[in-house]
């Protein structure tokens, strides 16, 4: 017996607690069940988890784990922008089917968010914690990574949004610097603007570009020639080393640096002839030929009027010989209307003259103004000129060339805006024409347009009459849905099966573990009564043995109850064996009952298979005969 109430409790190592339960009576029992210490201490760190990550649900002493560890993976799912259809206030201590479906929910998404570790709805749902304690903590991990993200995110968002509507201190000093640095270089720019002093004639044309370059120099003072000696006469890098290439080569220098000089001076000289001075009250003879040449098509034009007032000049006189009285009357005529145009003319001339002159008197201001300016400047030049190094001489060179970029840059924004004004002319005309033509509807127009408009109210209706009828169907589908998705389909039903099988395996599993203890029980409370009796009646033998063995008739007496008291113990023997005997041929009647409820499960479950096998098949063959 001892061996066999130690073999019951072998392999067990999580702890008993006592806890009362009521039975059928409705008296309370006090019962043992039993707890994994593992369980409870990752139940507890997974616990102490979620509250560092933020989800204090998990404080609340009513809530069942699962309640708490379903919650708080859901928080976690939703903090990291995935969508889980799960309500976060969900009803507490639910059913098991409705366990299950959160629980399948969850572990849909976990691949989703790339979890690398993988866990069962069953786990989750039979509270496994040291499953799933290492899923929860990748997605604390996960959730507190997002917040950080996140944070940085709306961090950016916020400065963007305040940079928008309001200024910080530095802002504003530097908007003010950035006013007054703008003007001082606008200043700068207008102060030392380069002024033209000479003008090329139009008749002398430049072929080469390099020329072109030099004469447009030269044209506003500038003078680009060969490099002077230095004082000392000792050269310079650059010419050693031409020369030094030069008698390598083997060859001699055709040309000294004083003839190179006199040779540039001699064509500075020659596009110079081809220049006219800009400044007030003198005039070259070059500058008078450009004039000249400029103004040649007028000229031409005063000449050609001139001959032919000759001409009409020695008609009068052919006439005054001829003619008489009405000749002369018709000259006099001629001759006032003529007069009165003139004198109309004459009016419109003085009036010009008078606008002309006030703006002559206006120039005449600007230009001494200009003059004053470009003396100004032209002291200014001299000095920049003084201060020319060879060391800034590149900066002034390419500050030349930013002025002509500019002045191109003035002159293509001019041309640009008047093609533009241009182009808004004829566009408004454009405009005006197709607004005229846009007037003229002719009245069949018209009526066509009330048919289209009449015609077009009916489909309105008739499209508002479908919509109507499209949503009641809508109503419909979806009731219809509805209706359809409360029955559960088969992979439902296939869950709800394999938890129900579950569930009662494990309740078969309780029930054979309460019936081994009911049996230990019995089993013992057995030999207890059965080792009282030993006991007693060995006391009762030690009690009477001296009294018995004091006489022979007492010995024999004492002889005989103890032969009856063994014969009673051998028939207490036998039937204690003829009921073990009937309980082993009752295991017997089990045993083969069990195994043909086997055989006939195992019929079963290959009977359902070709049953599926056979379904399957029978959609297979439905589709093709839809198809």
């Amino acid at each position: 017996m001892a061996a066999t109430s130690g073999s019951v409790f072998a392999g067990i190592s999580s702890s008993r607690l006592p806890t009362t339960q009521v039975d059928a009576d409705g008296r309370e029992v006090e019962v043992e069940t039993r707890e994994d210490e593992e369980q409870n201490v990752k139940l507890q760190e997974t616990i102490n988890l979620l509250l560092a990550a933020g989800y204090f649900r998990a404080r609340i002493k009513g809530l069942s784990p699962f309640d708490k560890v379903v919650g708080g993976m859901t928080w976690c799912i939703t903090t990291c922008n995935f969508d889980v259809d799960v309500d976060l206030l969900f009803q507490e201590n639910s059913s098991i089917g409705q366990k299950i479906a959160l629980t399948e929910k969850i572990v849909a998404v976990l691949p989703k968010m790339k979890c690398p570790q993988r866990i069962e709805p069953h786990q989750i749902q039979g509270l496994d914690f040291i499953h799933i304690f290492p899923v929860v903590q990748w997605l604390v991990k996960r959730a507190i990574e997002t917040r950080e993200e996140m944070g940085d995110y709306i961090r950016a968002f916020s400065v963007s949004q305040f940079n928008k509507h309001h200024k910080t201190p530095e802002d504003e000093l530097f908007l003010e610097g950035k006013e007054k640095s703008i003007e001082a270089v606008q200043t700068a720019k207008d102060a030392y603007k380069p002024q033209r002093k000479f003008r090329r004639n139009a008749s002398s044309q430049v072929e080469d570009e390099e020329t072109r370059v030099h004469s447009t120099l030269l044209e506003y003072g500038r003078r680009y020639g060969f490099s002077k000696t230095p004082k000392d006469g000792k050269e310079s890098d650059a010419s050693a080393k031409k020369k030094a290439v030069a008698a390598s080569l083997g060859g001699k220098e055709t040309e000294t640096e004083e003839d190179l000089q006199a040779e540039e001076e001699k064509r500075i000289k020659m596009l110079m002839t081809g220049m006219s001075g800009l400044q007030e009250g003198k005039l070259s003879a070059s500058a008078v030929g450009s004039i000249v040449s400029m103004q040649s098509a007028e000229i031409q034009q005063i000449a050609s009027e001139y001959a032919d007032r000759q001409g009409e000049i020695e008609d009068i006189e052919k006439s005054e010989r001829v003619g008489g009285v009405q000749q002369h009357k018709r000259i006099t005529t001629a001759l006032r209307k003529q007069i009165d145009n003139t004198s109309t003319k004459l009016s419109e001339v003085m009036a010009k003259h008078s606008e002309l002159e006030k703006t002559y008197q206006e120039t005449q201001e600007k230009l001494k103004e200009a003059q004053e300016k470009g003396k100004l400047i032209d002291n200014e030049m001299k000095k920049l000129e003084e201060m020319e190094t060879d060391e800034n001489k590149s900066i002034l060179q390419t500050l030349r060339s930013l002025v002509a970029m500019n002045e191109n840059l003035k002159k293509q924004e001019q041309e640009f805006k008047n093609h533009c004004k241009e182009e808004m002319g004829r566009l408004k005309e454009n405009i005006d024409k197709l607004k005229l033509e846009g007037d003229d509807l002719d009245s069949e127009d018209k009526e066509r347009v009330g048919l289209i408009d009449k015609q077009y109210e009916s489909d309105r209706e008739k499209l508002h009459k479908i919509r109507l009828l499209l949503a009641r169907k809508n109503r419909e589908i979806a009731g219809l849905q509805r209706k359809i998705d409360e029955i559960p389909s088969r992979a439902e039903l296939s869950q709800y099966q394999r938890r129900f099988v579950e569930l009662y395996n494990q309740i078969a599993s309780t029930h054979k573990e309460t019936k081994q203890f009911y049996t230990l029980y019995n089993t013992l409370d057995d030999t207890k009564l059965y080792l009282n009796k030993e006991v007693t009646l060995l006391n009762s033998i030690h009690d009477n043995f001296s009294q018995a063995m004091s006489s022979q008739q007492n010995k024999d007496q004492f002889l005989k109850q103890f032969e009856t008291i063994v014969e009673g113990i051998k028939q207490n023997k036998k039937k204690v064996e003829k009921r073990k005997q009937e309980e082993k041929m009752k295991r017997d009647q089990l045993n083969d009952h069990y195994i043909d409820l086997v055989e006939k499960q195992r019929l079963y479950f290959k009977t359902v298979k070709e049953f599926k096998e056979e379904c399957r098949k029978n959609e297979i063959l439905l589709n093709k005969l839809q198809k």
